[in-house]
């Protein structure tokens, strides 16, 4: 798949004029690309558009306009776009009371590692989580982590061939699956893979 490049991007002016179009295009974009696994957890899965709006938003938000700046940001969310064998997602374990929250986290240890994908006929595959920096200790994990989730060759084939796709949690404090997706999020993934 084809990473960010600045000629992709608007300039400041540009996007802040574009800005509300484009925000309502790239939301409906993600309802197709969040799949939410039991009552707290959510997958959203990323591709060149979200990370295009991660991006515009940055700079936008630190008022970003020079090479390095931007340069930084690319280099940032570029690994989160998936190239073609792989599905990337953001993670996130959202409970809407802080104190419930934390007191989650610290039972839910390692469930990054525990969230899976699985192409119908095919063996799960388990998550490789947060390459770009450690978000767990010890005592309790995150609230966000960065997935990937790494396709066989054979899986990739079955899925843009119309294979149903499951995804789940596999955890002693967090266990929950959904079965398959909805068949507009199936397409919508099939479209991250070459």
């Amino acid at each position: 798949m084809q990473t960010l490049i600045r000629e992709n991007l608007m300039s400041l002016e540009q996007y802040a004029v574009a800005r509300p179009a484009f925000r309502t295009e790239v939301l409906a974009h993600k309802r197709d690309r969040m799949v939410p696994i039991g009552p707290y957890a959510t997958l959203y899965f990323e591709d060149h558009l979200t990370m295009q709006y991660q991006v515009q938003e940055m700079l936008r938000i630190e008022r970003v306009f020079e090479p390095e700046g931007i340069e930084d940001e690319l280099s940032v969310y570029n690994p989160l776009i998936p190239d073609g064998s792989n599905w990337k997602a953001t993670f996130m374990i959202e409970f809407g009371d802080i104190e419930e929250r934390r007191v989650a986290l610290m039972h839910m240890v390692g469930i990054e590692k525990r969230a899976w994908v699985q192409a119908a006929g095919f063996a799960r595959v388990y998550a490789i989580a947060d390459e770009d920096l450690e978000r767990t200790t010890e005592d309790k994990t995150s609230s966000v982590h960065f997935l990937r989730f790494e396709l066989t060759p054979a899986m990739v084939a079955a899925v843009k061939q119309g294979a149903a796709i499951g995804m789940g949690i596999e955890h002693e404090a967090y266990a929950h699956r959904v079965g398959a997706v909805p068949e507009s999020v199936r397409r919508s993934l099939v479209g991250d893979l070459i």
